[in-house]
């Protein structure tokens, strides 16, 4: 991506435990959102380019039929099982279907641009430099 090869050194976490955190995949430092589910243009510690990356829409199509899938059962389920008024549905999946969205994006995101970095992954069809 700039010119450096990626490395998995020894004792760092992975790719999940760096999405988790929103790690940098290079240095890990705590570099990758610059706030909510935006990237920082460049890790602040090693000066790695995010912009580089192109994770695209992938996690958001996906994580909007998951989490529609989820939260749709947990809401029959509830409907079935206690009735309960109309509001309740309102106050109680608005927020859970919200949270679920942005801390989903944000893992997703940092996953993918951390398995773009371990893997080396370039654009299809592109000609090598």
């Amino acid at each position: 991506m700039d010119g450096r090869e990626p490395t998995v050194e020894k004792g760092q976490p992975g790719t999940a435990a760096a999405a988790l955190f929103g790690l940098c995949p290079r240095c890990r430092g705590k570099t990758l959102f610059a706030r909510g589910i935006r990237f920082d243009e460049r890790c602040a510690a090693c000066g790695l380019d995010f912009a580089k990356f192109n994770v695209g829409d992938g996690p958001a199509a996906f994580l909007t039929l998951a989490i529609g899938a989820l939260i749709t059962g947990l809401a029959i389920w509830l409907e079935l099982a206690v009735q309960p008024p109309f509001w309740v549905h309102v106050l109680l999946w608005v927020p859970i279907t919200a949270l679920a969205v942005v801390f989903g994006l944000r893992v997703a995101k940092g996953w993918l641009i951390g398995a773009e970095y371990r893997n080396a992954a370039k654009e299809a069809g592109g000609r090598e430099p």
